[in-house]
């Protein structure tokens, strides 16, 4: 049976100019009859479909002709499978992300690896998907899982709300840091000041005017009745604020005090915002998680850079210091007490919580760092840093 070509690419489901690319391949053979019209043989019509079965399997033309022309390279084969085998494995990354975007997944990997490569990206698009600043740095650093965020948190603080300590901390590393600042300052800003165990306490050993901001409103509301009982209520202001967009006039304080909490928002960027605040020879107290060794377990590093990729050690942490402007006064590490303030109550709050609330990625988490802390906790602790502008 004879084709013309308009009825061969009918029949094959092809277009005119493909079918004259076939055969300036020499793929198919077309023969001119008297009439000027181009006729294509059944043995055509088959050499197509053949063609387009190997082509199914994801060979090239080129490769289609080596296999019609002579006996199939296996070698050739062999690699095109591996080739497709990554493709498929691309495109099933790519169906993951597209359902867990969509809800149907889980999202804390791809989240990660966002705010590693692009962390203020990452923070803005989150902000645009509709979360509060708030929520976006939580989502940042706790939930990690933008469709789990809100039963995440009402897990976190549930856990957290009957604590006084909501991170490492000591009266007698705070005064120690304290009695380190040079003069007797007027004007302190506290940053992440928590339910106030530190605002009260700045507040009993000086005669400054303390402004002490957090963005949880729950531990706003539990500093200013922490100062009413304690008749501290007309030298602390507390007020609810991010971090990142502090609500102050340049050369407002003589000393700001930030007790673990700069991470939120990076160290590198939060010296840099912060230092336009200070006075002329203004201090800053800033507290952050180091390395205590060159050499940390895979455990840890492991643990850590899921948690705290940016985590850093003293010596890298002072150079930053400097680099952004400061004078370097002292640093110190906090004493393993401070750390049991912190985690006994909140392994006895875990344990309490466990029955009731046994499916709760948070209490998990949490779990995990407990965990993590009595494995390795030689490895890493706070560290504070005294500075002057």
């Amino acid at each position: 049976m004879a084709y013309r070509i308009s009825e061969l690419a009918a029949a094959v489901g092809l277009s005119r100019t493909a079918l004259l690319y076939y055969e300036k391949q020499q793929l198919i053979q077309g023969k001119r009859q008297s009439n000027g019209y181009r006729v294509y043989s059944e043995h055509d019509l088959q050499r197509v479909r053949l063609i387009q079965q190997l082509q199914a399997g994801g060979l090239t033309l080129k490769e289609c002709k080596a296999c019609l022309e002579a006996k199939v390279d296996r070698e050739l084969l062999r690699n095109r499978l591996q080739a497709l085998d990554g493709e498929i494995a691309q495109k099933q990354q790519s169906r993951h992300l597209l359902a867990a975007l969509l809800g149907e997944g889980d999202l804390k990997a791809w989240h990660q690896t966002a705010n590693e490569l692009a962390p203020d990206a990452h923070l803005d698009w989150l902000i645009k998907q509709g979360f509060s600043e708030k929520d976006a740095l939580r989502l940042k650093w706790l939930s990690k899982d933008m469709n789990e965020h809100d039963q995440y948190m009402a897990d976190f603080m549930k856990v957290f709300e009957t604590l006084e300590r909501w991170g490492p901390g000591s009266e007698s590393d705070t005064l120690r840091a304290f009695e380190q600042v040079p003069g007797a300052p007027t004007s302190i800003l506290e940053i992440g000041c928590g339910k106030g165990l530190t605002t009260a306490l700045l507040a009993q050993h000086s005669n400054a005017q303390i402004t002490a901001i957090d963005n949880e409103q729950s531990a706003v509301d539990a500093l200013n009745q922490r100062a009413r009982e304690q008749g501290l209520s007309e030298r602390i202001s507390a007020v609810n604020a991010s971090m990142t967009e502090l609500p102050f006039k340049p050369a407002s304080f003589e000393l700001i005090w930030a007790e673990g909490c700069a991470y939120i928002m990076g160290v590198e960027k939060a010296l840099q915002q912060w230092r336009p605040l200070l006075k002329d020879q203004g201090v800053l107290m800033l507290s952050d998680l180091v390395w205590l060794t060159d050499s940390p377990s895979e455990q840890a590093v492991a643990f850590w850079n899921q948690e705290y990729p940016d985590i850093q050690t003293v010596a890298t942490r002072e150079q930053q210091v400097e680099a952004a402007g400061y004078q370097l006064l002292s640093s110190f590490t906090l004493s393993q007490q401070a750390w049991q303030n912190y985690y006994q109550p909140l392994a006895q709050r875990v344990e309490q919580l466990q029955p009731s609330m046994a499916n709760s990625k948070a209490l998990e988490d949490i779990g995990s760092e407990l965990t993590i802390y009595q494995q390795c906790a030689s490895e890493f602790g706070y560290q504070v840093f005294l500075m002057k502008r």
